[in-house]
């Protein structure tokens, strides 16, 4: 039988929504091991001048605990 714990992130990148996922999973995989799934709740962007400038989301990271 496994345990599993989910938190809530979010995480920005300058390049794409891709980035910025890898990004938030590798982050999420240093502070605890074992991340098994994530789920996107949300995309956003960050628009300067008419040019978007960060790609942001929030997802549900899954641990096994």
């Amino acid at each position: 039988m496994s345990i599993a714990k989910g938190t809530e992130i979010t995480s920005s990148s300058a390049v794409s929504f891709e980035d910025a996922v890898n990004k938030g999973i590798k982050h999420a995989g240093k502070a605890q091991e074992n991340v098994r799934s994530a789920w996107v709740k949300d995309l956003k962007v960050v628009v300067e001048n008419g040019k978007v400038t960060e790609y942001r989301v929030t997802m549900n990271i899954s641990f096994i605990l």
